[in-house]
């Protein structure tokens, strides 16, 4: 984030995101995971499609010090 703030770090689709934007959206989203209780010995499920919102979800959740459970959207 330091060095190239402005380089992609995620590209899918239409969507991108660079390293400032990930981490900026990632430690929101991790700020309000803390807020809810997350912390080193929590498991988050995280129930979302391929994309940038699931690599936001998955990076804010380690942020918070919890770890992720993936959740297919396609199961019932």
């Amino acid at each position: 984030v330091e060095r190239t703030p402005q380089a992609l770090a995620v590209v899918h689709g239409e969507q991108r995101l660079t390293y400032r934007e990930l981490n900026e959206q990632a430690n929101r989203l991790a700020h309000a995971l803390r807020k809810q209780g997350v912390q080193s010995d929590s498991r988050v499920g995280i129930c979302v499609e391929r994309g940038a919102d699931m690599v936001v979800g998955l990076l804010a959740i380690l942020k918070a010090g919890g770890g992720y459970v993936p959740l297919d959207p396609a199961y019932p």
